[in-house]
Parts: C-alpha cells; sequence; structure tokens
C-alpha cells in the first residue's frame, strides 16, 4: 500500500514535471525542423553563409552552455539552483520563436542576402542562449527530482509521453499551418506558427513553475562547495563513463540534427511530398517512438540494463535508415519513418538515464550533485554535432550543384546527395556510437556499488538540514 502510494506521488510529480519537456522539444524540434529549410529555400541565403552562421552558432553554443551550467551549480536561492533560471529564460524564449521566423529584408528586394543572414546569426545566437538557459536546468532538474532507478524509470515513461506532444507540435503541426516548406509564397504562414509556439513553450512552463516539483533541500549547500569552471570540465571528462557515453551521444545528435533538418527537402524532391505530408513522415516516427517506448524499450532495460539497451536501439534505428537510399514513392516514406521510430524511441528513452547514472558516479567521487555542470559539458561537446550536421549539408549540398535553392534544376546528382545526407552519414555516426558504447564501463556490478554508496551519501546529507 506504502509503494502504490509513493508510485502514484511520483506519477503526479512527473506529470507536472513534463509540462517543461513539451516547451523544450516545441522550441528546439520545431527550431531544428524549420529554420535551415526557412533560411535556405524561402528566405534564399545560399548555402556557404547558412553554413557559415550554423558553425559560428555552434561555437558559440561550445562556450555557451558550460558557461551556464557553471552558474547553475553555484546558485542558491530560497527558490532553489534550477528555478530562477527558468523563471528567467522562458518568456524570451517564447518570444524569439516568432522572431525566428522575422528576417527584416523582404523576399525579392535587391541584394538581401547579407542584411538576412546577419539577421539570421544574431537571431539563432540569442535563442540557443535562452533555450539552453532554459532546458539545462530543467533536465538537471531530472535526476535529482527523481532519485532511485524506479521513480526515474516511472518519470521516464511519464515524460516520454509529453515528449511526444511536444513532437507533435513541432512536426505536426507545422504542416497543417505551412502547405510547403520550400515555397517563398507561405512567408506569413512560418510566422503563424511562430506566435502558436511561443504561446505553447509560455502556457508549459507557467504549468510547470506553479504546480511542479520543488528541488530537494538537502542538495542546496552543494552550490556552497561547486567546482570552479576550469576544474568542471576538467572532473567530467576525467570519467571514464562520461567519456565513452559522449562520444556515442555526439553521434546520435548528429543523426537527431541531420534527420529532421534535411526531412523537407528529401520529403518533397525523393518522395514527392509537401507540407502536411512532409510533417506526416516525422509524426509517424514519433508515434512508433511512443508506442515502442512502452512495449519495447521500458521491459528491455529492465532486463538488459541501460548500455546493452542502447547498443540494441542504435543497431535497429541504423537498420531501419537503409531504404531511405532507395525508395522513391511516399507510402514506402510512410513505413520506413514508422520503422525509423523503434530504434529512435530506445535512443530518446535511454539517454537521460545514462546520464543520470553518470551524475550519481560523479557525486560518489565529489560528494556533490553537479548535474548543471555534466549538463553544461555534456552539451558543449554536443553542439559540435552541429557543425558536423551543417558541414556535411553544406559540402553535399554544394558539391551536387545546389549552392542557391533552385527547385527546378533538381539532377539525379541533387536526389543522390540528400539520399546520402538522410543515409550514409547517420549510418556511420551511429555505427561509431555503438562501437563507443560496447567500452561503457558504467553497469552491472559497478552500477550496483555506485547506487549503494549513494543511499548512504543522501542519508548523510539529509541529516545536515
Amino acid at each position: 500500500m506504502v509503494l502504490s502510494e509513493k508510485k502514484k506521488k511520483t506519477g503526479r510529480i512527473a506529470a507536472i514535471f513534463s509540462f517543461g519537456q513539451i516547451a523544450d522539444i516545441t522550441a528546439y524540434q520545431s527550431f531544428i525542423l524549420l529554420i535551415f529549410t526557412f533560411y535556405y529555400s524561402v528566405v534564399g541565403i545560399q548555402i556557404e553563409l547558412i553554413t557559415l552562421g550554423f558553425i559560428i552558432w555552434s561555437i558559440w553554443n561550445m562556450i555557451n552552455d558550460p558557461i551556464l551550467g557553471y552558474f547553475s551549480d553555484r546558485t542558491h536561492t530560497k527558490w532553489g539552483r534550477r528555478r530562477p533560471w527558468i523563471m528567467i529564460a522562458f518568456i524570451p524564449l517564447a518570444v524569439i520563436m516568432i522572431f525566428l521566423f522575422t528576417p527584416p529584408f523582404p523576399i525579392g528586394t535587391t541584394n538581401p542576402q547579407f542584411g538576412n543572414f546577419v539577421y539570421f546569426l544574431i537571431i539563432i545566437i540569442i535563442f540557443e542562449f535562452f533555450y539552453t538557459m532554459y532546458s539545462l536546468n530543467v533536465t538537471s532538474m531530472f535526476p535529482e527530482v527523481f532519485l532511485t532507478e524506479k521513480e526515474r524509470t516511472q518519470g521516464n515513461n511519464i515524460r516520454a509521453v509529453y515528449t511526444i506532444i511536444g513532437l507533435i507540435v513541432a512536426f505536426l503541426l507545422p504542416g497543417l499551418i505551412i502547405p510547403d516548406f520550400t515555397d517563398p509564397a507561405y512567408f506569413t504562414e512560418f510566422q503563424i506558427f511562430g506566435v502558436i509556439a511561443c504561446v505553447v513553450v509560455i502556457i508549459a512552463v507557467i504549468i510547470l513553475l506553479k504546480f511542479g516539483p520543488k528541488e530537494r533541500e538537502e542538495f542546496q549547500k552543494d552550490s556552497e562547495n561547486a567546482l570552479s569552471l576550469i576544474k568542471s570540465i576538467v572532473y567530467c571528462l576525467k570519467s571514464k563513463s562520461f567519456r565513452w557515453y559522449i562520444i556515442a551521444e555526439l553521434c546520435n545528435w548528429f543523426v537527431y540534427g541531420m534527420l529532421p533538418m534535411i526531412v523537407p527537402l528529401y520529403a518533397k524532391f525523393v518522395l514527392g511530398a509537401i507540407g502536411f505530408e512532409t510533417s506526416l513522415l516525422l509524426g509517424l516516427t514519433f508515434i512508433s517512438a511512443a508506442l515502442f517506448m512502452t512495449v519495447l524499450w521500458k521491459p528491455l532495460v529492465r532486463k538488459w540494463g541501460n548500455k546493452k539497451s542502447w547498443i540494441m536501439s542504435m543497431s535497429i534505428w541504423a537498420a531501419s535508415l537503409v531504404p531511405l537510399m532507395f525508395i522513391e514513392d511516399y507510402i514506402s516514406g510512410l513505413i520506413v519513418f514508422f520503422l525509423i521510430g523503434i530504434g529512435l524511441s530506445g535512443s530518446l528513452y535511454i539517454i537521460d538515464l545514462v546520464v543520470a547514472d553518470i551524475v550519481d558516479e560523479d557525486e560518489v567521487a565529489t560528494g556533490l550533485r553537479r548535474e548543471a555542470g555534466y549538463y553544461g559539458v555534456n552539451a558543449l561537446i554536443l553542439r559540435f554535432s552541429n557543425v558536423l550536421v551543417i558541414f556535411a549539408i553544406g559540402s553535399v549540398l554544394s558539391t551536387v550543384g545546389w549552392a542557391v535553392f533552385e527547385p527546378s534544376l533538381v539532377t539525379e546528382g541533387v536526389k543522390f546527395g540528400l539520399r546520402a545526407l538522410m543515409f550514409i552519414f547517420p549510418v556511420i555516426a551511429l555505427i561509431i556510437a555503438i562501437l563507443a558504447m560496447t567500452r561503457y564501463p558504467l553497469h552491472g556490478e559497478r552500477l550496483k556499488n555506485v547506487q549503494e554508496k549513494l543511499k548512504e551519501i543522501h542519508e548523510q546529507k539529509k541529516a545536515r538540514i
């Protein structure tokens, strides 16, 4: 009876906490889906400038993320360490969802390239600053709010459902509003979606802040002994578990970034799909992901643990991408994108569980909980995946003669380039990730020992309150 009540309480906490996930996914995944295609095909900025802009943005991210993580770990207020940052960030983040789609120079004006490029660069940097401030602190609360393996698994199951809601807003809603993601005639429709995304972010975060879980009091004093920025980075990179994990995670993020960014072009010029048809491809992927999280990955994680389950999910994911190199019709695309969700769902389900284990191992070693420090360094390295994604896209499109978007000049070479971006590059990344995770050490007896020592540490911290 006591266990049942505790499970219900964890479920209620997770349900409210997961509203933060809706805001996170809506903001970032719609950014990934739309921004490249919007500025490349609708605004008309040439691929070399877009590539340069994304590279500068990614370098900024590598600096931005660990710095914000450092300050978050050192924050001490009556509201906690993470909540003040969430309160500061969410309104600017929501408003920026509108400004992402409002370049200053109208389409068709004389030589708007440079002015719109400067705006594009500035607005994506501002977006990333406030998105990181928000996301890093919400994500850092997860391993602190849900301390035991059972709580994390239950919390992750509920959060996965809310993730799908966010993905529906990010991937399906644009297709209902924007008839063709590559047509400048629908410029205003992009802005309408930006307004809707703004409202979704505001409502979701207000619910999180008003009714969501408070930070645990026993961890508040950890801010007094937080490591310096350089030491925090060094300690993270000293962790063998973190080093092998981050290689796998970098490769996963490469695929996360590549697929939605290139899908609007692949769907239209390889499969003959536009607007909602394009959104439906991604929507099916994440409907599939939601289904298989519960029926497949939840029991497999319990049986095999995080390491083996993640390796299996990436293997299935890589295999499901193979048909993208060969299919030519939309119906085949629907089937393939549904199958992609099987492996993708394992990755989405498992990654935060792995990070939580690494944070626990670090607390055993240092006596401090440094979620934001880890997520900051984690983000520093993951943002390099954006450089790799945009460099791959820019190189391929320039090579096949599509440096400037010309929908009337789609050759077989252009189609091959789009296929390669959807299949060859992602599969290579996933193979590297699988090889890295075979060396990941935090599983089995080692993980059990960490969990046992952690219980003792938490009891000692509670005793000091």
